[in-house]
């Protein structure tokens, strides 16, 4: 029993001081109280680029359709069978090339005869002379009436005029017989033949027998707008611009070439102005017809700041990049871009040469964001991730 009352006193009092604790911890005063500090957000992983300084080459840019340099229609200048065909579709062609033959035996013919005309009067005209120095010789001597010799003198000169007519009629014969030889007008490229061998070919024939186009060099007309035409002319007045074609999907250059002129008018309903330009076209990159992209070269920015393009965000009140601080925080920067070319943004204001910007992640970012930026192979499959999110609708 005694053993007893002693456990029972035992419990009484570790009930008590329990409950004088819990009584004493919700008493106790808040100021009394430690607070646990919050924890460091965690860096945003993102992909920097440093802003760097370069000459940059300015460019207006247009579309434009490149046209051939010449273009001629071959068309038989006479009548004839066609007995032979001297060249082959899309062969290049110089000028002067045969290109087909008509029959020749109708003119030649005609040229031997009207030939034979030609030196049977030159006969008759120098017979004519000699009667005629015979007759002044006789009259001279008393032997003969001057009506004679002045007959004779009057023949003299109806026989040079026959001979001359002949001399004309062999020239147009040999014009004639020449026209059986179809022959390039211009350098080129044939196009598809319109007739073949055994055929009859007239003038009138609509085709001709071939189209041989220019292409070295080629012609390129393209349209920029209105506004920039002072600037153009400025720049013309220094010396001749380049101008540069590319593919419709901007990857490959077709060729480079020289500004020839400015149009004389503007064009009221787009408000643009017409250019053409001049290609050398040795590789025949330049096809007529040809639609492609075309940057005019108006001048180049010394010293330019350029980032990669993919670091401009768009905002409400313009253009924005993120900027990375020397503290490894993120803070939104305006900037006037003046154009973006080839990847690549050229800033008018609002970043300096040495700058670190943010060329992906900036959708995690907010002002004051801490960064830790991706190298290597890890910014390589941040920016490929990047780019498949931004196709995947």
């Amino acid at each position: 029993m005694k053993r007893t009352a002693i456990l029972i006193g035992i419990l009484s009092l570790a009930a008590l001081a329990g409950t004088g604790g819990l009584y004493a911890a919700m008493h106790a005063k808040p100021g009394k109280a430690v607070a646990a500090a919050p924890a460091a957000p965690p860096a945003i992983p993102v992909v920097a680029a440093a802003v760097t300084s370069h000459d940059v080459p300015i460019y207006l840019r247009g579309v434009g359709t490149v046209i051939a340099y010449n273009t001629a229609v071959v068309r038989s200048q006479i009548q004839g069978q066609l007995v032979r065909i001297a060249f082959t579709e899309g062969q290049t062609v110089r000028t002067g090339d045969l290109l087909a033959e008509i029959d020749p035996r109708p003119y030649k013919a005609q040229l031997d005869q009207v030939s034979a005309n030609l030196d049977r009067d030159k006969a008759q005209l120098g017979n004519a002379i000699a009667n005629l120095g015979r007759y002044t010789d006789l009259q001279s001597k008393g032997y003969a009436s001057s009506q004679l010799s002045d007959t004779q003198k009057a023949q003299v000169e109806q026989l040079q005029a026959t001979v001359k007519a002949d001399q004309a009629m062999v020239a147009q014969a040999e014009v004639q017989l020449s026209y059986t030889r179809l022959t390039s007008p211009i350098p080129g490229v044939t196009g598809v033949r319109q007739i073949d061998v055994g055929n009859i070919i007239h003038p009138t024939d609509p085709n001709g027998l071939v189209v041989v186009t220019q292409i070295e060099p080629i012609s390129l007309l393209f349209t920029l707008p209105q506004g920039e035409l002072l600037r153009i002319q400025m720049q013309m007045a220094k010396g001749p611009l380049r101008v540069l074609a590319y593919s419709q999907d901007e990857k490959i250059e077709l060729g480079q070439g020289t500004l020839q002129l400015v149009n004389n008018q503007i064009a009221q309903t787009t408000g643009t102005v017409q250019l053409k330009a001049t290609f050398e076209n040795k590789a025949h990159r330049l096809w007529p017809g040809q639609l492609v992209n075309v940057r005019l070269l108006i001048d180049t920015r010394k010293n330019g700041l350029t980032i990669p393009a993919p670091a401009v965000q768009p905002g409400q009140d313009g253009a924005y990049v993120y900027v990375i601080s020397s503290d490894g925080q993120a803070h939104v920067r305006a900037v006037t871009v003046a154009q973006i070319s080839e990847g690549q943004a050229l800033i008018d204001r609002g970043l300096a040469a040495g700058e670190t910007v943010v060329i992906d992640g900036q959708f995690r970012l907010t002002e004051g964001s801490p960064v830790r930026e991706l190298h290597g192979k890890a910014a390589q499959q941040a920016r490929e991730q990047s780019a498949v999110q931004s196709v995947v609708p």
